[in-house]
């Protein structure tokens, strides 16, 4: 047994738009964008995406409280920090859901395929991670693309994932440029979710 035990876990509560996206909560002044608005510069490499969607619960309805962030690599496949990223991208975005539609979205670049540790690599995605009340421990998943057909059938961690089941990490092309992912957090069409 551990000389310190662990925390407990805590739900996000309704206050964590205000610590994480004052000016979204209506606390303007503190900074001039809140943290993770703006991924890229004009200067970023890439193609310019949106990717958008909302969070349902179990019972199929809306959560309009949840805070959602996203971790990505650059066109090339490079996560900032990483020699030869992008500098003009940031990779990391902050987003609250819309308080009327319940909905997230980030203007970003489609990522690039990324360098697989064991050899090979993995489809291009964007991780996402979800807090809301309730929700003890932020939720981690991913977004891959279903217009990158070839690159998600050699990815290793897709190939791990039931077929029926990998859809629910598949967002979709509304039009040019502009993906949607709708996440369900229990039910029959659950998300897949990552233990991380």
């Amino acid at each position: 047994m551990s000389k310190h035990p662990e925390t407990a876990s805590q739900t996000a509560g309704p206050y964590v738009h205000i610590g994480c996206t004052p000016n979204f909560a209506g606390l303007t002044g503190l900074y001039e964008n809140d943290l993770g608005a703006d991924m890229a510069t004009d200067k970023a490499q890439g193609a310019r995406i949106t990717l958008s969607g909302r969070i349902f619960d179990g019972a199929g309805d809306l959560i309009h409280d949840a805070l959602v962030e996203a971790w990505q690599a650059d066109a090339a496949g490079r996560h900032a920090g990483q020699p030869g990223a992008d500098p003009h991208f940031s990779g990391f975005g902050r987003c609250p859901c819309d308080a009327e539609t319940g909905e997230f979205r980030f203007k970003t670049v489609k990522p690039g395929p990324v360098a697989w540790p064991q050899g090979g690599q993995q489809a291009p995605h964007i991780t996402l991670w979800i807090v809301a009340r309730g929700i003890n421990i932020g939720l981690h998943t991913r977004v891959y693309f279903a217009d990158e057909d070839v690159a998600n059938a050699q990815d290793p961690v897709l190939a791990e994932i039931a077929d029926n089941r990998a859809a629910t990490l598949l967002a979709r092309p509304q039009s040019a440029g502009d993906y949607r992912l709708d996440i369900h957090l229990q039910g029959p069409n659950e998300t897949v979710f990552f233990a991380v």
